[in-house]
């Protein structure tokens, strides 16, 4: 598949450097204090170094604008990922502030049966990309997949991360979406020793089938 990767849920420093080593496009750190993945004590500076050829993503839940912009900053963020319920009129205030970094935003969706895919319209100028993941309560990492047909109710053009329970069993029927808008693939708990720290092995073989 000529996609995009993304493994999320990133803190130990030195299994982020194992997972460097790999060389995926996006690095993804949750910057939620509810989250079993949540950044604390890595630090700023640490992040901020990691090869310029991975984008460094943080992951925010109805965090305040402010605080979003001085936490990109301070970790030299390339993408925000806005996982709560932002509005569109948020996002637009949050490019506006994020316009002179060049950071991209992308804006996730818990998807089940009853999604109304006519939601995202309003946001279709305001992010760089959607992110679609299994809905539940706890704004992802559930390890749960949802039923991907769902997506034939998408109607834009935008493109869009896939999130939600991807795991090594995955790959055939990932290989099955013929989507051009599928930008990335977005995988974090089903590769986990432990919350944020990472299988190396099954990363790499993930990577190489996808």
């Amino acid at each position: 598949m000529d996609v995009k990767l993304k493994i999320c849920g990133m803190k130990d420093p030195a299994n982020i450097l194992e997972v460097v080593g790999l060389q995926p496009d996006y690095l993804g750190f949750i910057f939620y204090k509810p989250s079993k993945r949540y950044v604390d004590g890595l630090l700023p500076s640490f992040v901020k170094d990691l090869p310029a050829g991975i984008k460094r993503t943080g992951v925010f839940v109805d965090e305040q604008l402010v605080k979003i912009a001085e936490l990109a900053t301070l970790y030299g963020l390339n993408v925000v990922q806005l996982h709560g319920s932002e509005s569109a009129a948020y996002c637009r205030e949050l490019r506006e502030l994020l316009a002179d970094y060049g950071i991209e935003i992308i804006k996730a969706f818990g998807i089940d049966v009853s999604f109304d895919f006519a939601v995202l319209d309003a946001y279709e100028t305001e992010v760089d990309y959607f992110l679609f993941d299994t809905q539940t309560p706890q704004h992802g990492g559930s390890g749960k997949t949802f039923d991907w047909s769902l997506l034939d109710g998408y109607k834009l053009t935008k493109p869009y991360f896939l999130s939600g329970g991807i795991g090594p069993e995955s790959i055939d029927e990932l290989h099955k979406i013929k989507d051009p808008r599928l930008f990335a693939i977005d995988i974090n708990s089903k590769f986990e020793v432990a919350p944020g720290l990472k299988n190396i092995d099954k990363l790499n073989d993930f990577k190489n089938r996808k």
